[in-house]
């Protein structure tokens, strides 16, 4: 895939999320698949996190700053920490949507960059823009995955019906 597709499909995908995860009542969102487990309003604050702070961050780090130290983060402790259960979660799936349409602009800014260029991961060794923007869009494939995998559990759940018929899961 080359970087152009990657950056048209993390677009597509804004609709994507958008389609899923709009529209949902509090009820859906704030359901769980399992107590330990993520709902929808984490996921969707997340997603929000990742996009400035994980994904877009590192790979302008990448391109721009290849030699500087990367400013760690704590995508799993940021649950807690940053308190997402107390979000909105409209206004935060509202803000993810924008902030995914200020990525794409800035990807499509860089399209003639050097994808190739490295940093050092303090754990992961050596990471390339071109990495970080591929796996940007795998963890978008993860996250749509999981949020069609809630919404499936969700109807077999509230519904308390046999889905087999729908086929095999």
């Amino acid at each position: 895939m080359i970087i152009k597709d990657i950056i048209n499909q993390l677009q597509q995908n804004k609709q994507v999320f958008e389609n899923l995860l709009s529209s949902k009542k509090e009820e859906e969102f704030l359901w769980r698949p399992e107590p330990e487990k993520w709902n929808l309003l984490e996921i969707v604050c997340h997603l929000f996190d990742e996009e400035r702070e994980d994904f877009k961050a590192r790979v302008k780090h990448a391109l721009e700053n290849p030699f500087k130290d990367l400013t760690p983060i704590n995508p799993q402790g940021w649950v807690k920490e940053r308190d997402y259960i107390s979000k909105n979660y409209n206004e935060t799936l509202q803000a993810f949507l924008e902030e995914r349409s200020k990525s794409v602009i800035w990807l499509k800014s860089q399209i003639h960059a050097n994808w190739n260029s490295t940093l050092k991961h303090p754990e992961l060794g050596d990471l390339s823009a071109k990495l970080f923007l591929t796996n940007w869009l795998a963890h978008d494939y993860l996250h749509i995955r999981q949020i069609l995998r809630y919404g499936y559990n969700y109807l077999k759940q509230t519904t308390n019906l046999d889905l087999g018929y729908a086929g095999n899961w």
